[in-house]
């Protein structure tokens, strides 16, 4: 009986751990576009599976957590300004009680740079929240690496 009990255990703890798959709906991809030989051009895209999508870097405080990009300090580059991004979709939601700003599909942001080395490589992190029109994910971290030469 002993035997029965813990092989059912088993049997329904591997169908959870299974059953859970993680949920990965954007997908990011980056590059750089050299402007002359002092200044480029970051291009962040995320690609978002259909009925998802992420939030604008512009996100008032209550809201859902903004995407946000935080560059690693370097000699060979500075950014300059901040991130910029496309026009979203605002729509009022219910659960955080306000409008806000998103983007399904895709989305490219932007980051202009200015180069203290002619070939570098910029990194950092990109922070972001998922949601559908019935769940949000915790907010994500990813970290990067864009080459420039």
């Amino acid at each position: 009986m002993k035997k029965l009990s813990a092989f059912l255990a088993i049997l329904i703890f591997s169908t959870l751990i299974a059953s859970a798959q993680i949920k990965t709906p954007v997908k990011w991809a980056y590059a750089a576009k050299k402007i002359n030989k002092t200044e480029a051009v970051l291009l962040i895209k995320a690609t978002i599976d259909k009925g998802w999508h992420i939030y604008s870097q512009n996100i008032k405080p209550g809201g859902p957590v903004p995407t946000s990009f935080t560059f690693t300090k370097s000699t060979d580059y500075t950014p300059v300004g901040k991130t910029s991004e496309p026009k979203g979709i605002s729509h009022f939601e219910k659960v955080f009680d306000m409008d806000v700003v998103y983007f399904e599909n895709e989305v490219v942001f932007q980051q202009k740079i200015k180069l203290n080395k002619a070939a570098t490589s910029v990194k950092g992190t990109i922070e972001f929240m998922v949601c559908n029109d019935r769940e949000c994910l915790p907010p994500d971290e990813v970290n990067f690496n864009i080459p420039i030469k």
